[in-house]
This record gives C-alpha cells, structure tokens and sequence, in this order.
C-alpha cells in the first residue's frame, strides 16, 4: 500500500546535530512517512541539515524560528515536529507558544515527549479549534492492548538479531535502519522492530516506545511485535532496535530487549571517543569488552559484531579503531554511515546458513537478469 507523506518542519532549537537532536537527525536521513522540508534551530540557522550531519547539501534549510521557516517555505508544511529526546520532563514556555502558533497555522503536532499534548487542555481546544490533528507517539497503548510474556518467541523461527550499544544517542537505530534497508535491498526480506519513538516516526510498522511502557509489559511488547511481525511478514530476519545500554545505570530497556527478543545474536554499537556517558558527565564510558561480557554473561545471546559511531574521529582513527578491535575481539567491526552494511551482511550469512542461501540466490538471480539483459 503506498501511502503519501507527510510534509513536516521539525523543531530542534541549540540540538541539531548533537545527542538531544538524534529525532531530528534521525527524521533528515530517513522517514517513511514524512519529508521533512526544513528544521527550526536558530544556532545553525541558513545552514543545510544535510551538510550539518555529513550527508552532504539535500536541500533541507535550517530556520531561525517557526516565522523564518513559514515565511521561506512555498506552502505550510502539514506537521510540526518536536525533534529533540531531552532529559527534561516538560517543554520550556517558549516551545509551548511556538507549537499552540504552529496548531494555529494549521500543522498537525507529532511529538515524542513523555509530556503528553493530547492531554494539555489548552493544546487540545486550540487543536479543535483549528482543526488539526495531536500525535504523541510515545503514549502507551491502553491496558487491554498490552501484552505480557507468552513463551510465543519460541516458535519465531527466523533469525533475531538486536543492534544494542554502550550508551544512549550513539547510533543504534541509524544502524538497524541502514541494516534493514541494506537486507531488503538485496530482497531479504528483513522488518524492523522499533523500541523508541523515532523510528516510529520513521514509519516503522512493528514496535512500541517501551520506555513509556509499565514495567510489566516491556518484555511482553517486545515479544509480541516480533511475533506479530514474522506471522504477518514471514520475514528472512528480523531487527530489533536497541534502547541505551545493559550497563546503563539510568535505564533498563536493553534488559527488555534481551529477555522479550531472546536474540540469536547482537550488533554492538560503540561510539570510541566518547569520554563519558550522554547526558552524564560524571559516569564514564564502558568498555567495548565490559559491556560484551555483560550481555553474554545474562543472555544466551552473542555478540557477533561491532559497529562504530565517528563522532570526534578522524577517517584515520575510525581505520585504526576497526583493525584494533577486529584483533582484539575477533569481530568483524564497522561503520556503517561510512563503508555500508556489507560487512554486516557478510557475518549474518556466514552465522545464518538458510539467510546465507537466501543471499546467494538473490546474488545469482541478479546475475542471470544482467546477462540476459545484454542477450
């Protein structure tokens, strides 16, 4: 079914292009359901959104504010989007006036806050009173639609594989995307499971916000959208986006993960210059090797490879760093916003027999249509 997007300008002020702006950034390099025509970040204002992420020039400007944005934009676009995860429970009274201007404009407001807006009276009557729409994509669904744990993640019997990392904001879900993108591709059929509100918003179909889940149906949610996705899908493989980190102090999703997914194997997503964790100044950064040692040591699951976050690398330390952990770790290690996923599709085949034929007929019947082709 194809279905048309959305036209949307998202709202990011001092966050574009650092960790509090990954929904932002993660809405520029891809969405399934919206094209995003411009981002409000008065820092970086006349700048390209592709040029400030490293995409290059895509046409995508960065506005001071919502009356720049308006003012350059051809029509209004269709939807206003809270870009930013921060810690803050609540948006600041400066954001507030800014989305009851955009709901006055006539954009529908998408937000992925745990601040719900359908639930704010004042955002609601002047919702109504414009006729647009509220979405807050991180609210639970209702109690009779949760799900606990079954035991039904026995009988998925493609392969699970979770992309799980060291920290927050270090490119988990820009990894599981680009992976499921890679593997469809080459006409493996792989679905995506989305565990946060951003990869919703990229039009993942399977999935919850577990971090805005009671306790008790995290690992049930889990369970129950993989499932559904290899009984509705019947996929080659499926993906499940990681949430933090099972080190990680301040959250628990990554256990979650672990137990509702039961994964065949881990991707580990490690951004190597980062000194100390995302919004924690005073915890330091795991170790590739602890964090490894601790999912395998609470799970069946292995890790099977490493991929790199680049941030504050240079392309000679992101060589040095791969040929560093692929002989200290023995695992094939990448980057995948800068080689691609071929390596990654290389350890999946070689671990998964059924996917590796899989691949190798999609292969051959490539060759077979070119050659007929020049027939």
């Amino acid at each position: 079914m194809i279905t048309t997007k959305k036209t949307a300008l998202v709202y990011c002020q001092d966050q574009f292009g650092l960790v509090d702006g990954k929904t932002a950034a993660a809405l520029v390099r891809h969405s399934e359901i919206y094209i995003v025509v411009g981002i409000i970040d008065s820092s970086l204002a006349g700048q390209d959104a592709g040029e400030e992420l490293g995409l290059g020039k895509i046409d995508i400007p960065i506005f001071s504010d919502l009356d720049a944005a308006l003012s350059n934009l051809l029509d209004i676009p269709d939807c206003y989007i809270y870009g930013k995860a921060p810690l803050e429970a609540c948006i600041s009274s400066e954001e507030r006036l800014l989305i009851l201007e955009a709901m006055e404009k006539g954009m529908d407001i998408v937000n992925g806050l745990h601040q719900f807006f359908s639930e704010d009276q004042e955002f609601v009557n002047i919702a109504a009173q414009n006729n647009v729409q509220i979405k807050d994509v991180r609210k639970s669904p209702n109690l009779k639609d949760l799900h606990v744990f079954t035991g039904q993640i026995s009988e998925v019997s493609v392969p699970v594989i979770a992309i799980l990392g060291t920290d927050c904001a270090c490119g988990k879900m820009t990894t599981a995307v680009d992976l499921n993108k890679a593997l469809n591709n080459l006409g493996i059929r792989s679905v995506l499971i989305a565990t946060g509100q951003t990869s919703l918003m990229q039009g993942a179909m399977y999935g919850v916000s577990i971090d805005a889940l009671i306790s008790q149906f995290v690992i049930g949610e889990i369970e129950n959208s993989i499932v559904q996705a290899f009984e509705r899908e019947r996929p080659d493989i499926i993906l499940i986006e990681g949430q933090s980190a099972v080190g990680h102090p301040a959250f628990m999703s990554s256990l979650g993960i672990l137990k509702g997914g039961m994964p065949n194997g881990i991707i580990l997503q490690h951004p190597p210059a980062r000194r100390f964790r995302c919004d924690f100044p005073s915890l330091p950064m795991p170790t590739v090797e602890s964090e490894i040692r601790l999912i395998e040591s609470i799970s069946d699951s292995k890790v099977m490879a490493i991929t790199l976050n680049h941030e504050d690398l240079t392309d000679e330390d992101i060589f040095n760093t791969i040929e560093k952990y692929e002989a200290l770790f023995q695992l094939p290690t990448t980057d995948v916003l800068i080689h691609g996923c071929q390596k990654l599709i290389q350890t999946l085949s070689s671990h998964f027999p059924k996917l590796n034929q899989k691949i190798k007929q999609q292969e051959l019947a490539r060759v077979s249509a070119l050659e007929a082709s020049f027939i």
